[in-house]
């Protein structure tokens, strides 16, 4: 598999809770960091969070600290942003990336080497 796909948007109420699932590429040449970024109408893209190919380094930018968290189950090769106390500015497409890390597992790339990318989930906060 060496495609990016996420899953788990929704429309979700102010101070709701939402998890986001996003499939890495499970390939032998290779170990994966990944990103979760964002788009709202209107706006440029930013990154939200960053997690290591092993799941030790994480980041989340200042805006989604204490509300956001990323983990990671290597086995399943698996990403996750977990998102509570959302709000509605946090309504935009959710894209997850992949960074190749050439077995540096715990390193955390630049934005620019996100190289594989999903479709993006819709994630609506709204009463």
């Amino acid at each position: 598999q060496s495609q990016v796909m996420e899953s788990g948007g929704d429309l979700v109420q102010p101070g709701g809770s939402l998890r986001l699932s996003c499939l890495i590429p499970d390939l032998q040449s290779e170990v994966y960091a990944a990103g979760w970024f964002r788009q709202a109408p209107g706006k440029e893209r930013e990154g939200v969070g960053y997690i290591s190919a092993d799941g030790t380094n994480t980041y989340e930018i200042e805006s989604v600290k204490r509300r956001f968290t990323l983990s990671r189950d290597v086995a399943k090769n698996t990403v996750y942003l977990h998102m509570s106390r959302l709000k509605p500015e946090d309504t935009a497409t959710y894209y997850c990336a992949a960074a190749p890390t050439h077995f540096r597992s715990s390193y955390l790339p630049r934005n620019e080497e996100y190289s594989t990318w999903g479709r993006g989930t819709q994630v609506t906060v709204s009463s």
